[in-house]
């Protein structure tokens, strides 16, 4: 079930495109994303590196000016914990900000003089040696113990002491990995809309060239005055309909016109045809002499083969235009053929052949009965023509899911090596033929004309092989598929 309602939307042209459009608008928005990101992120850090750099400044100046007596400790730590409470982006839920905020203060000898902050501040000497900070530089430090890093900045002053102030970059990539999240909720929703959008319009747009596409389809095989759907819009689609329709008022024209001649020609050519053999039939009632009749019979036969050229020319030329004019109906090919090997096997037998027919299910399909006729009893002529006594004709019939397979084969001499290529191009026949080399071209462009296709060649047991595939019915399909959904079920 899935795959029959999932499947065909996924292969659809409007899935592709939309799925194209959503990666390349996916990605543009992701690269945008990543330079706002750089942005933000490079902004923030100039601002607490403009903030370090400047409070760095102060609590210099205040060290510098502040007498080293015992209260210098004092005032120095008060001035450094009033620094720590003007941190720029912090979270105000954190009461405090000793644990986000440090100032070291080193001897000569770089040893700790004085520390304000969490814990005794050695990891953040030992850190401070091993990275060798520049003043007037802040930099990134890493703090044993801590999972983010330290934004650093230090300045010495006259007594050869250094001052170092570091700012926690947790606050910083707290307010990023928000942004990160804001901005990927806002792109998924962006991402999903856009495809939402894009697949909407594609499928309508789309939608309209399938019903132009089912339209133009239907015809030529089964109605040339049918035109496909047209709108008021007058965009791509809407020229394409129109030019569409113009285009098939051509053909109509040009159909109409072929039948037209053909149907002329006919009539010219049968009329005569007709008159001169009743005169002959005339002429061999009124013969008493052997001598006589046969060659009144000889006559009689070749204008029945000229009649039947003419016939099968036309509807080869026709079928060959996709022009044939069809008169559809529900035909069971297994009627069928028991109908036709009824009337040729006493012919068959008569030389020496034998026919059968296999089937294994009754194979209905919609055609026109009179061609389907005609092309089985080509099927039968050639057989009778070409092959030696004592071979034999089997006729297979059966479905294979919803075209029903004739297969045709003898074995006989099969077909020489010379006409294999050009088997369904008229006036196609061996050298021992004396036929018109229409046969096959006939059985083709009925096939052809039903929606079918046509294949022969040599079996390897040897004899020829003639496999007709043909559309089954509506009806036939609709029952099938039903038939298969109560078994499922």
């Amino acid at each position: 079930m899935y795959s029959k309602t999932v499947n065909p939307i996924m292969r659809s042209a409007a899935w592709r495109i939309s799925l194209w459009a959503t990666v390349a608008f996916a990605c543009g928005t992701m690269l945008v994303f990543a330079g706002l990101h750089r942005f933000v992120a490079s902004d923030i850090q100039r601002r607490s590196d403009a903030w370090l750099s400047g409070e760095v400044e102060v609590l210099g100046d205040v060290a510098e000016r502040t007498p080293k007596d015992t209260l210098y400790d004092r005032v120095v730590g008060e001035v450094a914990e009033l620094a720590g409470r003007e941190v720029p982006n912090r979270d105000a839920s954190v009461s405090s900000a000793n644990n986000s905020v440090f100032f070291l203060q080193t001897g000569v000898d770089g040893s700790l003089k004085l520390w304000v902050g969490a814990g005794n501040g050695q990891p953040d000497l030992k850190a401070i040696q091993a990275a060798r900070i520049v003043p007037d530089h802040p930099s990134d430090l890493w703090v044993s113990g801590f999972g983010t890093p330290f934004r650093v900045a230090s300045t010495r002053i006259d007594d050869g002491t250094h001052i170092y102030l570091g700012l926690s970059e947790r606050d910083e990539l707290r307010v990023l990995q928000k942004l990160r999240l804001r901005f990927f909720l806002l792109w998924l929703l962006l991402v999903l809309l856009g495809f939402g959008i894009v697949f909407y319009t594609t499928w309508r747009m789309l939608s309209r060239i399938r019903e132009i596409t089912e339209a133009a389809s239907r015809i030529g095989h089964s109605d040339l005055t049918a035109r496909v759907p047209t709108t008021r819009q007058s965009d791509e689609v809407g020229h394409l309909a129109f030019t569409l329709n113009r285009m098939l008022d051509r053909i109509e024209n040009s159909i109409h016109q072929l039948h037209t001649i053909t149907d002329s020609l006919a009539h010219d050519l049968r009329s005569p045809l007709t008159a001169i053999r009743g005169k002959l039939e005339m002429s061999l009632s009124a013969a008493t002499e052997g001598d006589q009749v046969e060659p009144i019979v000889s006559a009689i036969e070749e204008l029945d083969r000229l009649t039947d050229f003419l016939n099968k020319s036309l509807d080869v030329a026709e079928a060959k235009a996709d022009a044939l004019r069809l008169t559809r109906s529900e035909v069971d090919l297994n009627e069928l053929f028991n109908i036709m090997i009824d009337l040729y096997e006493p012919s068959m037998v008569d030389k020496g052949l034998r026919i059968g027919l296999q089937c294994s299910a009754h194979v209905k399909v919609d055609a026109d009965a009179a061609l389907l006729h005609r092309m089985t009893a080509n099927l039968f002529d050639n057989e009778l023509k070409h092959l030696p006594p004592q071979c034999t004709v089997t006729i297979l019939l059966r479905r294979e899911g919803d075209s029903a397979i004739l297969i045709c084969q003898d074995d006989g001499p099969g077909f020489s090596s010379e006409v294999i290529p050009h088997l369904f191009e008229r006036r196609i026949k061996g050298r021992d033929s004396n036929g018109h080399g229409l046969g096959l071209s006939f059985i083709d462009a009925v096939a052809r004309a039903h929606g079918g296709t046509v294949t022969a060649s040599n079996r390897e047991t040897g004899g020829a092989q003639i496999t007709v595939t043909l559309p089954c019915s509506t009806r036939d399909r609709m029952r099938s598929g039903a038939a298969m959904t109560q078994g499922v079920n």
